[in-house]
């Protein structure tokens, strides 16, 4: 009796959470000569597959130009660089319009993660 209710109770826990074989990515829009986009790639992006964010959702580039892949799904249409849009399964669950510099970029980052119920790998 005790192991089911073990069981059903790790369940309900892991049901409330993304599992971590959904497919998360962080897709950065961008142009060339966005200095916003510049200043993001001087500060983050060496050191963004390093961290747990980047890590639980991996970067893809994108310029705000050219033909959207095929199975990504934004919910409205692009109009800044950089955006950043959290990806789940082919589908936006959130995005940050512009950079809001380093110290607000990880806050905002990792409060997204937190609101789609993903997991965050360390």
């Amino acid at each position: 009796m005790f192991l089911r209710a073990l069981v059903f109770s790790s369940l309900l826990v892991l049901a409330g959470t993304y599992s971590v074989l959904a497919q998360t990515r962080l897709v950065m829009i961008e142009e060339k000569g966005c200095i916003w986009c510049a200043r993001w790639n001087k500060e983050i992006a060496d050191i963004y597959p390093k961290t747990d964010e980047g890590k639980t959702a991996p970067l893809q580039r994108m310029d705000i130009h050219a033909p959207r892949p095929e199975g990504l799904s934004f919910a409205r249409s692009l109009h800044y660089t950089p955006t950043f849009v959290l990806i789940v399964d082919g589908s936006e669950v959130s995005r940050i319009e512009g950079y809001p510099g380093e110290d607000f970029f990880w806050g905002l980052l990792r409060q997204m993660l937190v609101d789609a119920n993903i997991a965050i790998l360390e």
